[in-house]
């Protein structure tokens, strides 16, 4: 994963158990003060709250220790490899749309940033400026060309 996604991550967790886990904590305590537990909604909803939000801990604690982390600011090269921000132009509307070839977890197609995985990386991997690639995609095949390469 890109340094950048590793913050992201880092930043949720902090977030998580900052600012998230306290107020959980507090609606538990509020509904325990109602009595009865047995037929108490709102603390149910606090628990259930409480158990999806230590287990997104748990989940991005993992991948955080599993991850590698690659510095895209040192990278250079005239071909697309991880980490790559790509200009592309579609040769059939000539729509320009610019891509940054990341890790699985920090993938957000709205935000420009596709997975290593994807098929468009797995074709833009390896080409260079001028090339022109075909990629499958759910709405069909699309042909585009490769305007620049950035490491950013």
């Amino acid at each position: 994963m890109t340094s950048e996604g590793y913050k992201s991550l880092e930043e949720e967790i902090r977030f998580l158990k900052s600012v998230e886990r306290p107020r959980i904590i507090k609606a538990i305590a509020e509904a325990r003060a109602h009595g009865d537990l047995s037929e108490n909604a709102e603390y149910h909803a606090a628990k259930e709250q409480q158990g999806l939000n230590e287990s997104r801990v748990a989940e991005l604690e993992d991948k955080i220790s599993r991850a590698d982390v690659i510095d895209v600011t040192k990278l250079s090269g005239d071909t697309v490899k991880f980490g790559a921000t790509v200009d592309l132009v579609d040769e059939d509307t000539e729509e320009e749309v610019s891509y940054k070839i990341v890790g699985e977890i920090e993938a957000d197609v709205k935000k420009g940033r596709v997975s290593i995985t994807s098929p468009i990386a797995r074709a833009l991997i390896g080409k260079s400026v001028g090339d022109s690639v075909e990629v499958v995609t759910p709405g069909g095949g699309k042909s585009y060309e490769i305007l620049k390469i950035r490491f950013k």
